[in-house]
């Protein structure tokens, strides 16, 4: 953009296209060419590896560490990771397998991009700190069978042949759940070896001018911790020891639609920086005349509503007290139902229920704890004091080699995008991915952060944002004011919502062209 400040690294987003949208498959996903900087040499695949070229190729167009661009000692990252740090990679690990059946990576990370940019932090620590992938998945995520897809762990185990900075993966969660967030389903897990801190934001919180805390619904069923944690003048969240002690954190999210927030990048992503899911708002009861934001007014039927109303209510008297016994009799009463009512035609209907829990563009919760968790990463130091400057050094790389659209965050169809974004600033790299996507980013309330009243991001208007591409078409992305790019379908809940106006037949010829 022409009035973007030119030479300011931090604000500049760097976009590029793959010739296929397609990942390398065999682990540990070695480069298929030994590049001038490369340090692992005769480690090399024998079938092409594009997302490398594609990752190296975009650190290139941002301009990093230009003047030794082409040589060993080339070191793109050399601006942004010392020796002796440490350096967290955090993917989008939400869940181990695609609920339908479809590809899992248009819902998790690919590691081969992990691969990738751990390469060029491993050249910027020159031999010394530490690198570890790690994140949050949710409840029902089984880790191991993540590493086995991912085979993540083997990523770690090559590292490991060589000296040099140690790299490690780590799982965040306190327990996980098999299948529901079932008292007899949950497991303990070791947790966080570094612990929990606890950042209250106080009046500086979002939900402090949101919807009224008695309304709240977090990540589970019981909701009183979720409404204890966000009354008044507390605006709590418990976040992983690992990621707020980290000298750098680079953020690798997927390119995917989001029901409740439109889309989920790098600032909805922060969801897995915490321990504590049920601190976090996912959306209040009720409808909008109602003081909630759980789904439209006026779309369900009378029965329907009642049918909606009574699961919640059994959720609060049987399963947010976390007794097995009345688990089962929430189950039974479950299993009567399926067998009685429902047989009866007395149910709610499918495609209603998408909206259900909030999933639609007039919540009015899940963007505003989006927007306290970007605080927190930028803001909140080791100890989880806020600052007015930032407290860490902050990367992002998004996967959209493989998109994901339509039902998204948790279910959605594979989008064979081929792109790759990057940046030094979290909702720059947001701002430029959503118009990818073919959305208007001003349509999200988390991009209302570009006027927060308490912090300062780096970036106060779209003009902030340089766009770098190889591209022509893709770097003119925010001045195009009707270009629908790679057309990503929302979530039902926001279609007709978020999308950029535009004619089809544009869309057909640019996607036809690439």
């Amino acid at each position: 953009m022409s009035s973007a400040r030119i030479g300011d690294s931090l604000n500049r987003v760097g976009v590029t296209h793959l010739p296929r949208p397609v990942y390398p498959t065999a682990a540990p996903y070695h480069p298929s060419q030994e590049y001038p900087e490369y340090p692992f040499r005769g480690r090399v695949a024998s079938i092409p590896n594009e997302v490398y070229d594609g990752l190296r190729h975009l650190l290139q167009i941002l301009g990093y560490d230009e003047e030794c661009y082409g040589t060993k000692d080339w070191n793109p990252f050399g601006h942004l990771i010392e020796p002796g740090m440490t350096v967290v990679i955090k993917p989008n690990f939400v869940l181990s397998r695609h609920p339908a059946g479809k590809d899992v990576y248009s819902v998790i990370t690919h590691p081969s991009v992990l691969r990738a940019v751990a390469d060029y932090c491993w050249i910027a620590l020159r031999g010394q700190g530490k690198i570890i992938f790690t994140d949050t998945p949710q409840y029902d995520c089984n880790f191991a069978e993540l590493l086995k897809t991912t085979k993540l762990d083997r990523v770690c185990d090559f590292y490991a042949s060589f000296q040099g900075p140690t790299v490690e993966w780590r799982d965040l969660r306190n327990y996980w759940s098999a299948q529901r967030h079932f008292p007899s389903m949950i497991r303990p897990l070791p947790g966080d070896p570094e612990g929990q801190v606890m950042i209250d934001l106080g009046r500086r919180g979002a939900l402090c001018e949101g919807p009224e805390p008695q309304h709240y619904y977090g990540a589970v069923y019981h909701r009183r911790e979720t409404i204890g944690a966000h009354i008044g003048d507390r605006q709590q969240y418990q976040v992983a020891g690992t990621i707020m002690k980290a000298d750098v954190v680079i953020s690798v999210p997927k390119l995917k639609v989001h029901k409740k927030v439109g889309v989920t990048l790098n600032v909805k992503g922060l969801v897995g920086i915490c321990t504590n899911k049920n601190l976090l708002v996912h959306y209040a009861l009720g409808s909008p005349t109602e003081g909630g934001d759980q789904y439209p007014e006026g779309l369900f039927a009378p029965t329907e509503e009642a049918l909606i109303k009574l699961e919640r209510w059994l959720y609060d008297h049987l399963l947010a007290r976390q007794s097995v016994p009345l688990e089962y009799v929430h189950r039974s009463l479950y299993w009567l139902h399926g067998q009685t009512l429902k047989r009866l035609g007395i149910t709610v209907d499918p495609k209603k229920r998408m909206y259900d829990a909030g999933n639609w563009y007039g919540n009015d919760s899940a963007w505003r704890m989006a927007v306290d968790l970007a605080r927190i990463i930028y803001f909140a130091d080791a100890k989880g004091r806020l600052h007015d400057t930032p407290q860490r050094r902050l990367f992002s790389v998004v996967d959209g080699i493989v998109g994901g659209e339509n039902n998204g965050p948790l279910a959605p169809d594979p989008k064979p995008a081929g792109v790759l974004a990057a940046g030094g600033s979290l909702l720059a790299v947001d701002i430029v991915a959503t118009r990818l996507m073919g959305f208007d980013y001003r349509c999200m309330r988390q991009f209302s952060i570009l006027e927060d009243p308490y912090f300062d991001f780096g970036i106060r208007k779209i003009e902030d944002i340089e766009v770098v591409s190889d591209d022509p078409s893709l770097q003119q992305c925010l001045d195009a004011p009707s270009d629908r790019y790679l057309a990503f379908k929302p979530h039902p809940g926001w279609k007709g919502h978020l999308e950029i106006d535009n004619h089809v037949e544009g869309v057909e010829q640019w996607l036809a062209s690439r």
